[in-house]
Formats: structure tokens, sequence, C-alpha cells
């Protein structure tokens, strides 16, 4: 079983989109769940989860407590063999989880399998396709779940960057192989996290000092 993993914070404009695109996949239903944490959005999010009763499993945290403690909030929740993270504002493909599990099932010495993506507009018009072995992002990946357990999840102290500290040490121990199809949609908006300077800059210092 896949674990589909949706962070969400103060998205409601977006998370339709994405939970539809992981409801929509071309794999059998018995072979997914669609997990969506919300970090106690302010918006209408829970308001328009509850419109997904019976198809979703949903937790509606009371406190907000990040992006890093969300996802790890998540993994511990998942009933599956294999985990991606989808964020709320972003979406995939319909065969993306075909094409990783598939991947995976047949070659057992993998560990995890990213794919390329496109950078989308506000309005899901493509702007470019990008490498996920040249630029690599957080989601669209599909990682086998005990070896995420095995590098200790995510490390909550991270409130940006959390992604490159994951990798960091999950490929200290394990591999990622990349699948040069553009199936994982990454939006570009004006409320992307990676685009608070200061946050990026303070965690790249925090980053820099745990490996050094």
């Amino acid at each position: 079983m896949i674990s589909l993993i949706v962070t969400a914070y103060n998205y409601d404009k977006y998370i339709e989109r994405a939970i539809r695109s992981g409801l929509e996949q071309r794999i059998g239903k018995n072979q997914l769940e669609v997990i969506v944490i919300n970090d106690a959005s302010t918006d209408k999010t829970q308001e328009i989860l509850e419109n997904y009763t019976g198809l979703i499993r949903v937790f509606n945290l009371s406190k907000n407590i990040g992006l890093a403690g969300a996802r790890n909030f998540g993994i511990k929740k998942a009933r599956g063999q294999f985990v991606v993270f989808l964020d709320a504002d972003d979406y995939l493909h319909l065969d993306l989880l075909f094409v990783q599990q598939l991947f995976l099932e047949q070659n057992s010495n993998i560990d995890a399998v990213s794919t390329n993506y496109h950078l989308v507009d506000d309005k899901g018009n493509h702007i470019n396709q990008v490498s996920a072995e040249e630029e690599p992002i957080a989601c669209g990946i599909m990682f086998r779940k005990d070896y995420l357990f095995d590098i200790g999840l995510y490390d909550e102290s991270f409130r940006a960057r959390e992604e490159e500290d994951l990798r960091h040490r999950f490929l200290k121990k394990f591999q990622i192989f990349n699948i040069p199809l553009p199936l994982y949609r990454y939006r570009m908006h004006e409320s992307n996290l990676t685009k608070n300077k200061v946050e990026m800059d303070h965690f790249d210092k925090k980053l820099k000092e745990k490996h050094s």
C-alpha cells in the first residue's frame, strides 16, 4: 500500500486540486490511502476537508507544529509500505504513484524513487520542466517507509530546509533513483515558503552547521 501524505497550512485555495490528484491516481483503490494533516489552518481548509469524509483520512491539528512536524505526524499514521509527500498547493500526474510503485517493486535494491517535475503557475499552466536530480524537492518522492524511521524522520527543529536535512541524512545510508518523467506539479505563487529569504537563510546556516 502507498500512503500519500498531504500537509496543509492555509492553502484552502489549492487543497482540493491536491486531494483530487491523489484520489484520481491510476492504481487500485485498495493500494492507496490519502492522509491530510491540517496543521492548524485558520482559513477554510478544515471546512473543505469535511467534503471528503470517507475518501481520505484527515487529522486536524489544534496547534501549528510546522511542516517537518506535520510530515512526521503523517508518517506515524501511515499504513502503507511506501510513503509519498504532497504539499497542499501542488498536485500529481495521474500515473505518478503507479510508475513509482512499479519501479520500487521491481528494484528491491532501490530505496526511494523521484521523478522530474513541472513548475506551474497559479492557474496550473506549465512554466518549465525541471530535473529532480539536479534540483531536488521534498515532495513527489516515494520512500520505503521503514527507511524514514531508520534515519529518525524529519528534524522538527527545522522550520525551513527540512527536506535538505532529511535528504542529507537519507543519502548517507540509502539511495534515491530519479526517473526522468515530469510527473509532479510544483506550483509557483507568492506564498511559497521558499520565497521567505530570511527564513531560508537562517536555516541554511543551521543546515551547514549541523552537517559540517
